[in-house]
């Protein structure tokens, strides 16, 4: 039989959103709903298995992870990119890597989990609905969206949904990345600006960048004072984008009003960090990609996989020279 590995399945919906029984007579499955923390625990847990199954990013499959699995033939990656597992150790090992690709279902899932928070921070909803429980009543007021101006760091496909949303709100959306064009920001009903301009206008700003060398650290110190004391940053990207000590600085002496975070540095979030503890801080457990019909693609995509290489034909290959294909 072979062994497969399903990992951080959080929610517990893998076995529930596919239809895994046609690997039955094959393979022998196991869920893994806690997330494995360290590269030795992972070792020790992940040993005996023959194909893992990787949820986007949620962990870490370092050379140093591999190399201690010497039973492994497949990684199924959802997604197509997965930028925090080495391809290159895995094809030295002979591993293969199939990804499910994206599809569009759900795709525009973060940009709407981008209006929740914003709504959340605007209105102190998250705030005032836990008070609620414990028998609170109106402790704060919130602000209104309507003509406000909303930053956005980042116009890819999510940020210029994001964009989209905001005319609703009849808010005025300024933007700026590395390599935008003010006509590219104008063909999606933005403005494009400066960095330094985006920092100082926006009463929002949203962070839709993609997380590389080039923008790790981007928002540091210096950029977060410029924001206004009003303004609130929510991020739905990745929370390398800031520079950690600086936010923790800036929303603990309430520099700025206050941040909406679905990424954090560390996932899960550890129990006792001050994060958990700050009134002026909504906090979501990366929710951006995790709804129904995203995961039932990615499930159903991982069964495909995983059948394809048991038959012998794997598909939707990422390091096809393990097959002999050159690449």
């Amino acid at each position: 039989m072979l062994r497969i590995a399903v990992l951080d399945d959080y929610q517990s919906v893998s076995t529930k959103l596919a239809d895994w029984s046609r690997l039955e007579q094959q393979c022998a499955i196991t869920v893994f709903n806690r997330h494995l923390g360290s590269v030795e625990e992972a070792a020790a847990a992940l040993q005996p298995f023959d194909v893992i199954c990787l949820m986007r990013e949620r962990m870490a499959f370092p050379r140093a992870l591999i190399e201690r699995l010497p039973n492994l033939k497949m990684l199924s990656v959802t997604a197509i990119v997965n930028r925090t597992l080495d391809v290159a150790a895995a094809t030295e090992r002979g591993i293969v890597v199939s990804h499910t690709g994206m599809g569009p279902q759900g795709q525009y899932g973060t940009a709407e989990l981008t209006w929740g928070l914003i709504l959340s921070l605007a209105r102190n909803i998250a705030l005032e609905a836990h008070r609620m429980r414990s028998g609170g009543w109106q402790t704060t007021v919130g602000v209104t969206l309507e003509g406000k101006t909303l930053g956005i760091l980042g116009l890819g496909r999510i940020g210029a949904r994001v964009c989209h949303y905001a005319r609703a709100f009849d808010m005025k959306v300024i933007a700026w990345s590395q390599n935008m064009t003010a006509d590219a920001a104008a063909a999606v009903g933005a403005t494009r600006v400066e960095k330094d301009e985006l920092m100082r206008a926006s009463d929002v700003l949203s962070l839709h960048v993609v997380l590389s060398e080039r923008t790790r650290g981007l928002l540091g110190e210096r950029e977060l004072a410029l924001m206004k004391p009003t303004a609130y940053l929510v991020n739905t990207a990745r929370a390398a984008l800031v520079q950690e000590a600086a936010l923790m600085d800036a929303l603990r002496n309430k520099r700025i009003a206050g941040a909406a975070l679905d990424v954090l540095h560390v996932e899960p979030l550890p129990d006792a960090h001050e994060l958990r503890g700050m009134d002026n801080v909504v906090l979501t457990p990366h929710l951006g990609y995790t709804i129904e019909e995203r995961l039932r693609l990615f499930h159903g995509k991982t069964v495909e996989s995983i059948a394809a290489f048991v038959a012998g034909a794997p598909v939707r290959v990422v390091n096809p020279e393990v097959l002999g294909k050159g690449t």
